[in-house]
């Protein structure tokens, strides 16, 4: 009662050392006895600092795949693989509160069927015929993130090719003006050599931007995946019926820096940010340009 065990435990204990029961061996034993259990012990229980890193990695939106190549790339003292955090999260119980930072579920796809040409958007140019920018920086993809149907308001996501690095302007509407004016602003604040868009209506007044534009195919995002993944980011933050109207800017703000601060695997666990910074594609990390 003393001890807080039961008396079956204290038994089982002194039995198994009839010789005399040493305090430091039990623990020794116990520890032994722990980790040749399957999810029991695990190098994060045991590493406070380790721990934490990965907790604080996992809230500002990391996967353990970047927070494992990032302590590679920094040489971090104490590096752990990206199957051993996963299995942390999703099997111990001191790491399954921290499972709900995990972005793991997509949304079920939806068939789309064929429509008419009505609304055809005039002077498209084919992303089939623009060049070949791989590995050529500058070129742009860009794209409307919308409210939901009884809100207002949307956020227009422009990302660089090469770098990843995301700008998100506010716009009060999915007018066609509004989403030109966004435009306009990237073309002036950051050096473009290409644009390209989805078939939305809103990009109808694209032959205005003073740089080539080109166009995906109808249904066919992956033409623009780099553009998609930046969105699929957003919506970590801002799910699908979230009223953009209602969000303050700072918190745009906010989300947009964790993006381009994340470390990326297609950029060898660099940031967007840092890519951005060494190829001269900006000037300062702020990343997102808020409509007056």
């Amino acid at each position: 009662m003393v001890l807080g065990r039961s008396h079956n435990t204290i038994a089982y204990e002194l039995r198994r050392c009839p010789s005399g029961y040493r305090s430091v061996l039990a623990k020794q034993y116990a520890r032994t006895q722990l980790k040749n259990r399957r999810f029991q012990w695990r190098k994060i229980n045991h590493n406070k600092e380790l721990q934490k890193y990965i907790i604080e990695s996992l809230k500002q939106g990391w996967n353990p795949h970047e927070m494992s190549g990032r302590m590679k790339l920094e040489d971090h003292e104490h590096h752990i693989s990206a199957v051993s955090i996963y299995g942390w999260i999703q099997n111990d119980v001191r790491g399954l509160k921290y499972k709900k930072y995990l972005y793991m579920y997509r949304y079920k796809r939806r068939s789309h069927k064929k429509r008419g040409l009505h609304g055809r958007i005039q002077h498209m140019v084919s992303i089939h015929d623009r060049p070949c920018i791989q590995g050529v920086k500058s070129h742009w993809e860009t794209d409307l993130v919308v409210s939901n149907k009884a809100g207002s308001g949307a956020l227009s996501t422009s990302n660089e090719k090469v770098s990843r690095y995301l700008v998100v302007d506010y716009v009060p509407d999915r007018t066609a003006l509004s989403k030109q004016k966004t435009l306009n602003r990237l073309e002036k604040e950051f050096k473009v050599k290409s644009i390209t868009f989805d078939r939305g209506h809103e990009n109808s007044r694209h032959y205005e931007c003073i740089t080539n534009t080109y166009f995906c195919d109808a249904y066919a995002s992956h033409q623009r995946g780099a553009n998609e993944n930046q969105n699929k980011l957003l919506r970590r933050w801002f799910p699908k019926g979230t009223d953009f109207s209602k969000v303050q800017p700072s918190r745009i703000q906010e989300v947009v820096t964790k993006i381009n601060s994340k470390p990326r695997k297609i950029l060898g666990y660099r940031t967007a940010t840092e890519v951005a910074l060494s190829l001269n594609i900006i000037r300062n990390p702020q990343g997102v340009l808020i409509q007056g």
